[in-house]
């Protein structure tokens, strides 16, 4: 798995939310997650087409093994930068709305980095915006294109190593995670690839990729680890 990204909008004016309002419940978790090992260069490629029907249905059966329930599986069409292979690669991915505590949410996107071969799988937690736990943003825009991202990667070498991808649902929503410190990174490659980010959602949380491999997590990984988005 690499980093990620991905957009929500509003219908008018200027709107950007920086947490949950108050009392208000939070989202659930997420992972973001796929089971492609493959370099796809090519945007037209067949095996972007895949549904991934049966590994969603693996992954809710992990979720459920490790006391959660998923309430929800989105298909996205993820971007990413290797910085070891110095090419963007394209990738169909799923993000799964879980119920699960912190622990239960690390061991289950463990198992699903060890059993699909991922170098890493993204976990997302949001937290209220005053939260010391915070140390990621999730930017959603509307009317973002896997193309732009592939475009916008190729033509911005500092959203490469601070983004190092991004995800889209098939509604051309962009789907962004970042460090909460590079959220002007984000800010200006929304609008350098043509979105609106006066009506992007912006929400904090805490992130984690975590390796299938041994079973770690890191805060920080290298834009050429293997995260879906």
């Amino acid at each position: 798995m690499r980093k990620l990204l991905v957009a929500v909008t509003s219908a008018l004016a200027f709107a950007v939310s920086t947490g949950t309002a108050a009392g208000a419940p939070l989202p659930l978790p997420e992972i973001f997650a796929t089971n492609n090992t493959a370099v796809i260069t090519d945007p037209d490629d067949p095996r972007l087409q895949d549904r991934l029907v049966r590994f969603d249905h693996d992954v809710r059966g992990i979720v459920r093994a490790n006391g959660g329930v998923t309430t929800r599986s989105t298909l996205l069409d993820g971007v990413f930068w290797s910085s070891d292979r110095q090419v963007t690669t394209f990738e169909r991915s799923r993000k799964f709305d879980v119920a699960l505590g912190e622990e239960g949410l690390r061991h289950a996107a463990e198992t699903i980095g060890e059993q699909f071969r991922q170098e890493s799988v993204l976990t997302f937690r949001f937290l209220p915006a005053s939260s010391p736990a915070v140390d990621a943003v999730q930017v959603e825009v509307d009317g973002i294109t896997a193309r732009q991202v592939r475009q916008g990667l190729l033509d911005d070498a500092v959203a490469r190593e601070k983004l190092g991808g991004g995800s889209v649902t098939l509604q051309d929503k962009a789907i962004l995670i970042a460090g909460v410190d590079d959220l002007p990174t984000v800010r200006a490659f929304v609008a350098n690839i043509g979105g609106d980010f006066r009506k992007a959602k912006v929400r904090k949380g805490t992130w984690e990729f975590v390796s299938g491999a041994e079973g770690t997590a890191a805060k920080t990984p290298s834009s050429s680890a293997r995260a879906a988005a």
